[in-house]
């Protein structure tokens, strides 16, 4: 499935292009992007063959991203975000996984997981209440994973803080319109979310620790090394994935545009050796961003198929490969545009659209960089593990 799923990215790839301006007015993805991402089944290459998923290598499924990113950011952050949900759905509660795909394996899971939410205990499960921000591609899922402490009978968050990831259908939120208005990312529907009192069985309740100590996989059953790569190499690689695509398709665009460009002094682009040599650092660049970003999640893969434990000074070097790549693709992309010329920044050239979208990228959560490079320094020089505000994420 998975050259499939790249072929016919290819096949629809000028329809995909086409329909980003479409996305960013609507401040969602249009019907008809949402359609072939569906088509493309792009979604479903994490997913766990059970439920008619691929089981795809998760290299595949970031290249199959950055191509869709490329084109499109909007499209790709989605196809990055609400693709690595069917990754944990397929290591949940077996009752909860019939609930979601029983009837249709391509349901669409969204998220967030910032614990905005506590959980108050009552017989049989929880009474959930919270308000969350950011649920990228939110207008087309039915069900949401979304972050919650565990609380006490009155609803405060016990000490110390333990993290859960609470499993809902769409009748049990509402999404805020309206709530999305941003300078990048704009077709992405990143909007609010709200819960009100929702019943939550115990079932669809999953403590975030099991992912992090690899427990839940392991409790899962599976035996496919894609569920056994750690939450934290996992979950950002669809995030990471789509900047750097979306800086291939800045730099795409900006060499269309280059090609018969003729500067203000009267000299074609192509005749002013800085503007080339330029180009060129940034191409190599991104490309090295694209080639760590690979090398890094097929190697605990590889780790994960050799029955390997993976370290936490793993995960953290891990980390700091993901962050450091979006950052440099982001600031490669930012030599490119700043040679493009005022008229390369016109809103009818798409280099301005993937510029903002790769800034808004950049600001995600998973891409802060000083708590991940302060916690990989410290944990190569024996400091593990680190002080518990710096776990975040590792």
């Amino acid at each position: 499935m998975t050259s499939s799923v790249l072929a016919a990215i290819e096949a629809h790839a000028e329809e995909f292009a086409a329909l980003g301006p479409e996305n960013e007015r609507l401040g969602r993805l249009s019907d008809r992007s949402a359609q072939l991402l569906r088509e493309v089944g792009v979604i479903r290459m994490l997913q766990s063959a059970t439920y008619g998923g691929s089981q795809s290598h998760p290299r595949d499924f970031a290249e199959a991203v950055m191509r869709l990113a490329s084109l499109d950011g909007s499209t790709g952050w989605v196809a990055g975000i609400v693709g690595v949900h069917p990754w944990e759905m397929s290591m949940c509660d077996p009752r909860v996984q019939e609930e979601v795909w029983g009837d249709d394996p391509d349901t669409w899971i969204a998220s967030p997981y910032a614990p905005m939410g506590v959980l108050r205990p009552v017989e049989g499960g929880y009474i959930f209440s919270g308000r969350w921000q950011f649920s990228s591609g939110t207008d087309h899922c039915d069900w949401i994973f979304l972050g919650a402490f565990l609380g006490d009978e009155d609803g405060r968050p016990l000490e110390p803080r333990q993290n859960q990831h609470v499993i809902l259908p769409r009748a049990d939120y509402t999404i805020v319109d309206d709530s999305w208005d941003v300078v990048g990312l704009r077709g992405t529907g990143s909007k609010d979310v709200i819960v009100e009192d929702a019943f939550i069985p115990d079932y669809r309740v999953v403590p975030f620790s099991k992912f992090l100590d690899s427990s839940q996989p392991r409790e899962s059953g599976h035996t496919d090394p894609l569920f056994h790569v750690p939450f934290t190499t996992a979950f950002p690689l669809g995030i990471t994935s789509a900047v750097i695509g979306i800086a291939e398709g800045a730099l795409s665009a900006h060499l269309d545009y280059q090609r018969t460009r003729v500067q203000i002094t009267g000299t074609a682009v192509r005749d002013d050796p800085y503007v080339m040599s330029a180009i060129s650092a940034a191409a190599e660049e991104i490309k090295a961003s694209r080639t760590a970003l690979l090398d890094n999640i097929t190697r605990f893969y590889e780790q994960a198929a050799a029955g390997a434990e993976v370290s936490f000074a793993e995960r953290a070097a891990s980390r700091r490969t993901q962050v450091a790549a979006a950052w440099r693709a982001v600031r490669a992309m930012d030599e490119v545009v700043a040679r493009s010329g005022g008229n390369g920044l016109r809103m009818d050239n798409p280099i301005q659209r993937f510029w903002r979208d790769g800034h808004m990228g950049l600001a995600h959560a998973v891409h802060v960089p000083g708590p991940v490079l302060h916690v990989a320094a410290l944990t190569s020089i024996d400091v593990v593990p680190p002080p518990g505000p710096l776990l975040s994420m590792i």
